[in-house]
């Protein structure tokens, strides 16, 4: 192996009666892509927060390059040069790029100086890496994937020669994963050393060295990636044989329960997002919707589900119409049977702040199981989310657990248990498995085809190409807003790649 970059030694860390690291061990060779998988609240994210200061480690010791090192804050970790490139970036949205590289690095009270050391600098790492970005640019007009950039300059920019990346692609699309890839390898090709933590298996084997195994807060093992196997991997994640690839018998459709018609929507700046499309989802059958992310997806989930008001168009719900050019709002179409399962869990499927059993009935607190008089509930709300905790298999087991203190995939079960235990007719979900570990991903596609199988009907839109064709019964194409194709699952993904960049639907235009 490599000389060690990092070591971690009998590292332990607890959170009240949680124990989150137990007695942790681990070597990261120098100038290696190190991989730490796991399943959501594993550990992982508890570790590396620990080497990089976030958190102190309640024993155990760390070295860097054979040294030890005490970490107690962030600065104390880039002065050793470790630099962290966490889930959800920590750019300041209304700043130019090169303004969010200096912040809290100027090296003078009037930013002149600062400003200009770092613009050569940039150009420099954006040479050498192939980090091109515009240092003008402001965050918040740059896609995720150019975001993700900006993040790594920055810990490049303050001499980073360890580069911890937490879940790097949970919202990227295919393109710019394999763009992030490539700068990866070119990091480890300079001598850098690159941590990675993610849940997907395949870009483990795709993309690392070595690969370390994380379950219930203990370090379980560690392989060379080319000697182990997905199958292995997801085993010692679970501690059971894992199925990855979704069993399901032939889909049996009924009557249409949503059709769409001409519908047309515009995003806030009256860009048309969603062009004129029509479609309708059976009784009984899964429809997925692949697409680049930014083709219109996200604001036809919105619009069907009464988020955003369409521009024209006519929705049918049961035979029924929906007004979704006027008065349609997301409650009046829960009453109606259609359940949705945000893109977005953070910002429209969850209220962090509130406590986990607040959260499992949010628009259904009207339900009168959950009342009491003109009072809610509480004991009966309490209870409500235990069965669903136990029955999702959320961790941890505590209703009363601030929602923001739950994994990300954990969190995600905290929605689909919500709008799946209702027993609507429609079933609308983006995303499903955004962020969520290999067990979890199995739960969830067993739960979405029970449903199916219980005569629903489901619409699923995933940037994920494996999980749209194993999942769907039909399958439609999004490109620029509209609907460019129909496939069945078994389309590959050559094919549907084909579609999604619009190449076909150009070439049929010419």
């Amino acid at each position: 192996m490599a000389q060690a970059a990092i070591e971690l030694i009998g590292i332990n860390k607890s959170f009240g009666a949680v124990r989150a690291n137990r007695d942790i061990n681990l070597e990261i060779g120098r100038g290696t892509i190190h991989g730490i998988v796991g399943e959501n609240g594993a550990g992982k994210s508890t570790l590396m927060s620990i080497l990089y200061g976030f958190y102190q480690a309640d024993s155990g010791e760390i070295r860097v390059g054979g040294q030890p090192a005490s970490i107690k804050t962030p600065n104390d970790a880039i002065a050793l040069g470790i630099g962290m490139v966490h889930q959800h970036f920590m750019l300041v949205d209304n700043f130019t790029v090169l303004e969010n590289v200096i912040l809290g690095a100027e090296s003078d009270a009037l930013l002149k100086k600062s400003i200009a050391k770092a613009r050569s600098e940039l150009e420099r790492l954006e040479r050498e890496y192939g980090l091109e970005v515009d240092p003008d640019a402001i965050i918040e007009e740059l896609p995720v994937g150019l975001q993700q950039r900006v993040e790594i300059l920055k810990a490049l920019y303050r001499g980073a020669e360890i580069l911890i990346l937490d879940e790097p692609t949970g919202v990227l699309t295919p393109a710019e994963a394999d763009h992030l890839f490539r700068i990866l390898r070119q990091l480890k090709d300079q001598g850098k050393t690159v941590v990675l933590i993610t849940h997907k298996l395949r870009e483990i084997m795709a993309i690392t060295d070595t690969v370390s195994v994380m379950r219930q807060g203990t370090m379980v093992a560690t392989r060379e990636t080319a000697k182990t196997t997905v199958e292995e991997l997801a085993e010692l994640m679970v501690g059971r044989r894992v199925l990855l690839r979704v069993e399901k018998g032939e889909a049996e459709a009924g009557a249409i329960k949503l059709a769409v018609k001409n519908l047309t929507v515009r995003d806030t700046r009256g860009v048309t997002m969603v062009d004129d499309i029509s479609f309708d989802i059976r009784a009984g059958e899964i429809v997925g919707i692949a697409g680049v992310a930014g083709n219109g997806q996200s604001e036809l989930l919105e619009a069907i589900s009464g988020i955003r008001r369409a521009v024209s168009g006519s929705v049918m719900l049961d035979g029924k119409p929906i007004d979704l050019t006027g008065a349609a709002d997301p409650g009046e179409l829960r009453d109606r049977g259609l359940a949705h399962v945000p893109e977005d869990r953070h910002h429209v499927g969850l209220v962090l702040a509130f406590e986990e059993n607040e959260n499992s009935i949010l628009g259904y607190h009207d339900d009168p199981r959950y009342l009491k008089g003109p009072f809610l509930n509480i004991d009966a709300i309490r209870n409500d989310a235990r069965d669903k905790i136990t029955k999702y298999d959320i961790r941890p087991a505590d209703c009363r657990l601030k929602t923001a203190n739950f994994s990300g995939g954990n969190q995600q079960k905290i929605v689909l248990a919500r709008e799946m235990e209702q027993d609507p007719g429609v079933l609308i979900v983006g995303q499903p498995t955004r962020g969520v570990d290999v067990g979890a991903i199995e739960f969830i596609h067993k739960r979405l085809i029970a449903m199916r199988d219980q005569g629903k009907a489901v619409l699923v839109v995933s940037v994920e190409l494996d999980e749209i064709r194993s999942l769907s019964d039909r399958i439609l194409v999004m490109f620029a807003g509209r609907i460019v194709g129909e496939r069945g699952p078994e389309a590959t993904e050559g094919e549907l790649g084909l579609l999604m960049a619009g190449v076909e639907h150009q070439e049929a235009a010419e």
